[in-house]
C-alpha cells in the first residue's frame, strides 16, 4: 500500500503546472518583464475590448502601455481551472490600479512541459 501511495505521489508531481504565484505577483506589481517570461511566442491581448493576436515582443508592449495608463497596486485571484487533459490551465482575478479595478482572465496552455501565456484580458470591472 506504502509502495502505491509513493509511486502515485510520484506519477502526480511529475506533471507540470503554471507558476501562477510569480505571474500574479507580475500582475500585481505591474513587473511586464517577470510576466512576459511566461509569453508564448504569439499571445492574444484584450484591453477594453480592443483584440488582437500579437508576437511575444508586440504583446509585451501592449501590457507595457496598459500598466503605465494604469498603474497596478494589487492583483487577487479568484479562481482557477485546468482542462480534462490537463494540457491548458486558466485563472481569473481582479486587477486594482490608478485607473480603476479590471477583471483579469489568463489562458496557458503546455509546450515541451512547460506552461505559456496563450491569451490574456483585461476587462474593466
Amino acid at each position: 500500500m506504502k509502495s502505491l501511495l509513493f509511486v502515485s505521489l510520484m506519477w502526480l508531481s511529475s506533471f507540470s503546472t503554471p507558476d501562477f504565484g510569480s505571474i500574479s505577483s507580475a500582475l500585481g506589481s505591474g513587473n511586464i518583464e517577470s510576466l512576459s517570461r511566461h509569453f508564448d511566442e504569439n499571445v492574444e491581448v484584450s484591453v477594453l475590448k480592443k483584440e488582437d493576436t500579437y508576437s511575444k515582443i508586440q504583446a509585451t508592449e501592449t501590457v507595457r502601455g496598459f500598466f503605465a495608463k494604469n498603474k497596478p497596486s494589487k492583483f487577487t485571484q479568484v479562481h482557477q481551472g485546468v482542462s480534462k487533459a490537463n494540457d491548458s490551465h486558466y485563472f481569473i482575478g481582479d486587477l486594482a490600479t490608478s485607473g480603476g479595478s479590471f477583471r483579469v482572465y489568463m489562458y496557458m496552455k503546455v509546450v515541451n512541459d512547460s506552461y505559456y501565456i496563450q491569451e490574456m484580458r483585461f476587462d474593466k470591472n
